[in-house]
């Protein structure tokens, strides 16, 4: 009935998605097995992507060749770049997005990707041969053979779902649970554990009083994630979000639901996320807080049903309802669907290597939730490496790993399998040290020409890069040759406050100045903007980020060559850590476990101290 696969993907939300995509664009033939045809690439939780360092690695995952940004630039409602107000190290882009038009965008751009089938089945064990994963069962027996398989199965391995005093399985609502895959897996020796998860009510937009909102419009420019020319929506036509808040009354009704929530009962045995908490836990654990933010979002062009960010909930449903009818501008909503917590099955990621390939069983991967991450951002990238290294392992090329000063993927991965996880974890711009390197304006020089290079990121997306390479480079030869007389921008000076000049300086000196952008420069100095009007927005801009920051970069670049130093000090395979008594107890247990292939990996692992790589190093060169 079925032929064999190179790669089979178990799960179709943003991991598996995204893993199917890279895998079959590499050249692998790939089978996409879901539960639910219908519920392909499904946000499950709010309708939105991008945000505080998760736009970043949706901008990394679109340099590499990914479809993520595509289908968020076709798919969005309302478009902002956050913390314009900081560096450009700082800045992220987050898009609202209509539900249903992301998830049909991205099973039409998979429906149009050559070497991609899919099948709507469970998969309920795997095939294991010699120590090596060669394909799966599914739930109607049927047995698929495959050189490598990708988990991606999101909250859905032995999920409970959990409403106040009520619980019954289920991956999310209304869908039922998988079973079977984490049972066998402890069978071959893997360790699992419990993560919690929750979301908010869903309801009815024309029931709400906006009125007594605080109105929270897109930006004026909208700049999209893809680095394609994918259409833009139109700034004048974005839906609006609102910001209201809870307060007191709102605060004392749900705590009269506390001995009835299953977080406070010990119902839930998960660890649930410490960055995006669910209401119950805010209000308890922020006592001192009188009232809580809460986003009031649509959840698309056609429809009122509207995400309630900030009110992730699992109390009893009629306390919900009674909480949120307290809420300003909520007096009279109406609730299509009450907010649930959802307990899942993850396996701690410190059992993968870099590849995202397990330990213990060859050609099988590990992507998403699975590993304990939250977040589509975090799950996509992780599905794009494990479809990139799934490839090349059935293909006998060489793997793929980004570094932590190559891509906000890079930190990703290699914090979870050095230090793994015990809460579901969630990509922030202060876990990566090289925050100035990787920005999200410049991904596509980081990773492009990289992913082109294995034969993923296509030829157009090449030469886009060179000819924006090209640009910033002209564009800064002449900031660095340009005059700019005070005459010209002295006014511009005083309207900011800023001290005038009184001899000619060149702009590249000019740009320098805090608070001071080229773009306004130019507005004053006409021999300037004449020469750089045929240069796009964006080239623009990186030549400006470039010469501004460019002593920041140095430094930054400066630590990473010392770090490569130590990436380069290789660990023998199987090193025999029980020879060196002077390590300490937790280090030896670390490097035992985890068995890291370089120093710089052992120098990462949570729990090694810098005394314990000195004396693994002095044991090395002895």
């Amino acid at each position: 009935m079925f032929p064999k696969y190179d790669v089979i993907v178990v799960g179709a939300g943003h991991a598996g998605c995204e893993a199917a995509a890279a895998a079959a664009n590499l050249g692998s033939k790939v089978l996409l097995v879901t539960m639910n045809m219908q519920t392909i690439a499904q946000m499950s939780c709010n309708p939105a992507m991008g945000g505080i360092a998760k736009g970043q690695i949706v901008r990394e995952i679109d340099a590499m060749g990914g479809y993520s940004g595509i289908v968020t630039d076709k798919s969005m409602i309302q478009f902002r770049m956050l913390n314009r107000s900081k560096g450009p190290a700082m800045w992220s882009p987050r898009a609202q997005s209509d539900r249903m038009l992301f998830a049909a965008t991205w099973r039409e751009m998979l429906e149009n990707t050559p070497n991609v089938d899919f099948y709507q089945d469970m998969v309920k064990k795997l095939i294991i041969k010699n120590n090596k994963a060669c394909g799966v069962i599914t739930g109607l027996g049927h047995e698929i053979q495959s050189e490598a398989v990708i988990i991606t199965s999101g909250t859905f391995l032995n999920g409970i779902i959990h409403i106040g005093e009520k619980k019954f399985g289920g991956g999310r609502v209304a869908e039922k649970e998988a079973t079977g895959i984490t049972e066998q897996l402890v069978s071959f020796g893997f360790e699992s554990d419990r993560l919690k998860t929750g979301t908010p009510p869903r309801v009815d937009g024309r029931s709400l009083d906006y009125s007594k909102m605080e109105e929270q419009k897109g930006d004026e420019i909208i700049t999209g994630f893809s680095y394609l020319d994918t259409p833009k929506l139109d700034p004048s036509k974005q839906k609006s979000c609102f910001i209201t808040y809870t307060n007191n009354t709102v605060h004392e009704i749900l705590k009269s639901g506390f001995d009835r929530s299953p977080m406070y009962t010990g119902r839930i045995e998960g660890v649930g996320p410490r960055y995006c908490p669910s209401i119950e836990d805010k209000i308890n654990r922020f006592a001192d807080r009188d009232r809580h933010q809460l986003f009031v979002e649509p959840e698309g062009w056609n429809t009122v049903e509207i995400y309630v960010n900030g009110f992730s909930t699992s109390l009893p449903d009629d306390v919900q309802i009674k909480a949120l009818r307290t809420v300003p501008g909520f007096e009279k909503c109406r609730v299509f669907r009450p907010g649930y917590a959802i307990e899942y099955d993850y396996f701690p990621p410190t059992q993968l290597t870099h590849t995202l390939e397990t330990k213990l069983i060859n050609n099988l991967f590990f992507a998403g939730q699975i590993n304990g991450t939250t977040g589509y951002e975090e799950a996509a990238c992780q599905g794009l490496m494990a479809g990139i290294n799934a490839n090349q392992k059935v293909k006998g090329k060489e793997t793929v790993t980004l570094k932590r000063n190559e891509a906000y993927i890079g930190v990703l991965i290699d914090d979870l399998i050095n230090k793994g996880t015990e809460e579901p974890y969630r990509m922030f711009t202060s876990r990566a040290e090289f925050r100035t390197l990787l920005r999200q304006d410049n991904a596509d020089l980081r990773l492009t020409e990289l992913s082109h290079n294995i034969g993923l990121a296509s030829v157009k997306r090449l030469y886009k890069v060179n000819d924006k390479n090209k640009g910033v480079s002209e564009v800064k030869d002449f900031l660095k040759n340009c005059n700019i007389t005070p005459e010209e921008i002295n006014p511009y000076f005083e309207s900011i406050h800023s001290a005038k000049i009184t001899e000619k300086q060149k702009a590249s000196r000019i740009i320098l100045r805090p608070n001071v952008d080229l773009p306004s420069i130019m507005q004053y100095a006409c021999g300037l903007n004449s020469s750089l009007l045929n240069y796009e927005n964006d080239i623009i801009e990186q030549a400006e980020i470039q010469i501004k920051y460019e002593r920041y970069i140095e430094k930054e670049l400066d630590m990473a060559n010392k770090m490569k130093q130590l990436e380069e000090l290789i660990i023998p395979l199987h090193f025999d850590y029980d020879k060196i008594t002077a390590l300490s107890s937790e280090a030896l247990q670390k490097f035992k476990r985890i068995q890291p292939k370089t120093i710089g990996q052992a120098s990462r692992i949570s729990g090694v101290n810098p005394s314990d790589i000195q004396i693994l190093m002095v044991f090395m060169g002895r």
